[in-house]
């Protein structure tokens, strides 16, 4: 039953990920001709619009974690308009999202040449005000910072040719980008010979847009569709207003030591494109990234793991398993019970409560809420309701879920705790719902303070950590409580066998057998299974490249929990024949050991793959790593321990028992 329903779950995944289709998501905005006297009805109506909007969102860079909003660089502003921006979400607010209106005034249809935007930007050297400014734009473009534009919720994109005669569009274009002292060009000077004198900026202030549409032609539509928006960035220094010459580009020296005056200034154009459909207009965006190929490899690779512990699991579940409870169970004579050998020799100790039961407990309960929230975010995202035309949904999806799943971690904390024997339930559920939780924020916060100092736009406001703190104090710590609550009233789990008053004495163990060398080993297969998968994930995070193959990663999560169980059964079952009962840690840890994997792979992603600079910038970067690598271990522990809690109470189910 279960499987089927993960192979529906999947069904839809793919098929939803293959047509690139989302079901939810913003509704049509249709756009007619002002100039047009048949529109002005539908004008007036709100049928269609006239004005093509334009917004700008934060800027941020591959070599920098701190993204800065859009007047942070001196750009141009509509003061009164500034005020008047978009609400944003909890997920935009925690990702630094801050999508403000721009002065670009862009009207359906009616195409621009080489307008200015807001007069010209002037720097003087002996203003303290103007050289702080423009020193700061410099650092931008040294660090590659990129612009985030919207229109029509579809980013505005910077196509350009990449190896493999491929077109890649970015959603994202550069401030400028800088020539070095010795003359090599940097990041986008490469795009242009002319951007050839060394030490120099050359800041993008001009931008080509180019907006396609559908005009509805068959189709019972009040307007127009727009279907994409591209642009051009340039750099031109002009000679006066309206003219754009781009054999001169602008080109700020590394030292300022005169006045500086330009223009930022844009050209749009409208292109009629009937053939596409609206329905499919990521469509552009989503192709121009090379991963498909790759994972299908990664999901290959993940299943030949799967297939080889499968065949492992089977060979002692059906052979050796089998051969050795058939064997058990047809000793009759006193002398044979008394000469037991392998795993049921331990049938007595097998249960007895481990140490730690009650940070154990913790770990569990809070594991089953974050495999709780997992699964559920990746079916919403499935089903479309995470696309990326929905900004920030999913953030605050996992914030949401993770808040209200509180009532699964605490009946699981408390029925295991109550197994393993404690009494100090007060105790328990106190821990249940503030360690890990508190923790992460802690790490959040210090994370927060430094993007604070460095008036960065990811700073979080302080109604947003007020908000945050009323979601886990007023929703999830009550629901921890009423879990915890129904699970002290349960019954502690019985266990097919009786433990015996006095330990079993643990032989002496060979080097495979001894706890460290099998978590250590334990945790390999399940990283091997996902790390292809993991270099998608970090580029998304790190790289601000667009995530939504959520149908390959259901496939990799679903993969990763067999994978999980397996690895942690096998070695669970060769540590009981070696007479070693201690299983209950060591299965938590043996599966939860990916994460140690998970960090050693973010480090070398962050050495080999990353250009990050400065302290404070490194010090986000493990911060969030931190965090993921914890929840992760959690995530990854939970399913070994239970796999393993349900291989050893079948086994010594089946056996007879003096």
């Amino acid at each position: 039953m279960y499987l089927r329903s993960a192979v529906v779950v999947l069904a839809v995944c793919l098929a939803v990920e293959v047509r690139g289709f989302y079901l939810p998501g913003l509704a049509p905005v249709s756009y007619c001709d002002p100039r047009d006297e048949a529109n002005k009805e539908k004008l007036e109506q709100g049928e269609c619009r006239s004005k093509v909007e334009l917004f700008v969102n934060r800027l941020d860079s591959v070599e920098s974690i701190i993204p800065y909003e859009y007047d942070r660089f001196d750009f141009c502003v509509p003061s009164e308009e500034w005020a008047k921006s978009p609400t944003e979400n909890l997920g935009q607010v925690l990702f630094g999202d801050r999508i403000r209106p721009s002065m670009y005034n862009i009207t359906f249809l009616k195409d621009e040449k080489c307008r200015d935007l807001c007069g010209a930007k002037t720097y003087e050297v002996n203003n303290a005000d103007q050289t702080k400014n423009l020193n700061f734009l410099k650092r931008g473009v040294l660090q590659n910072y990129q612009h985030h534009w919207i229109i029509d919720n579809m980013p505005v994109t910077w196509c350009y040719d990449v190896e493999g005669d491929r077109k890649y569009c970015n959603p994202g274009f550069p401030v400028g980008c800088y020539v070095t002292k010795k003359g090599t060009p940097k990041d986008a000077c490469v795009i242009n010979p002319l951007y050839n004198e060394k030490d120099t900026y050359y800041l993008f202030n001009h931008v080509d847009i180019f907006i396609s549409y559908n005009d509805g032609e068959g189709e019972n539509w009040p307007g127009a569709r727009l279907l994409s928006a591209k642009l051009e960035p340039k750099s031109i220094n002009h000679p006066r207003p309206g003219e754009c010459p781009e054999d001169r580009p602008l080109g700020l020296p590394g030292k300022f030591d005169k006045t500086t005056k330009f223009n930022y200034t844009y050209s749009v154009e409208f292109v009629k494109q009937n053939g596409h459909k609206w329905a499919s207009r990521w469509d552009y965006i989503l192709d121009s990234m090379p991963h498909t190929n790759i994972q299908w490899f990664s999901i290959m690779n993940s299943l030949v793991i799967v297939l080889f512990l499968s065949g492992m699991v089977a060979m002692i579940l059906l052979r050796t398993l089998h051969k050795d409870i058939a064997r058990y169970n047809q000793m009759e004579s006193a002398e044979e019970a008394q000469e037991e050998f392998g795993w049921k020799l331990v049938h007595g100790d097998v249960f007895r409560p481990p140490r730690k039961g009650m940070l154990l407990s913790v770990f569990l309960g809070t594991g089953c809420q974050i495999i709780s929230m997992t699964v559920a975010t990746l079916i919403f995202a499935c089903l479309g309701f995470l696309s990326p035309a929905n900004r920030g949904a999913l953030m605050t999806c996992v914030i949401i879920l993770y808040v209200c799943l509180g009532t699964p971690a605490g009946y699981v904390s408390a029925r295991m705790y109550k197994t393993f024997g404690g009494e100090r339930w007060k105790t328990n559920v106190l821990m249940t719902s503030f360690l890990i939780q508190g923790v992460v924020f802690g790490v959040f916060f210090m994370m927060n303070l430094v993007l604070w100092v460095e008036g960065s736009s990811a700073a979080i406001p302080f109604s947003t950590l007020v908000a945050l703190l009323a979601l886990w104090f007023c929703v999830s710590v009550p629901l921890t409580f009423i879990g915890a609550y129904f699970g002290f009233k349960k019954r502690p789990i019985e266990h097919p066998v009786r433990t015996n008053q006095i330990p079993r004495q643990i032989p002496e163990q060979s080097f495979y057998t001894k706890p460290l060398p099998g978590i250590v080993m334990g945790g390999v297969l399940p990283f091997g299974c996902i790390f292809i998968q993991l270099f998608f994930i970090l580029n998304s995070i790190w790289s601000h490249q667009i995530y939504y193959m959520f149908g390959f990663l259901f496939l990799v999560v679903l993969i990763l929990v067999i994978t999980c169980s397996e690895a942690t059964i096998l070695l669970c079952y060769f540590h009981l024949c070696a007479e070693d009962y201690h299983w209950w840690w060591r299965s938590f840890l043996t599966s939860g050991f990916t994460a140690f994997y998970f960090f050693i792979y973010s480090v070398h992603y962050f050495v080999s793959k990353l250009a990050i600079e400065g302290m404070a910038s490194t010090f986000l970067y493990f911060g969030y790593t931190f965090i993921m690598v914890l929840l992760f271990f959690l995530f990854t522990g939970t399913i070994g321990f239970f796999s393993c809690f349900w291989f050893v109470s079948k086994i010594y189910s089946v056996v007879k028992v003096d």
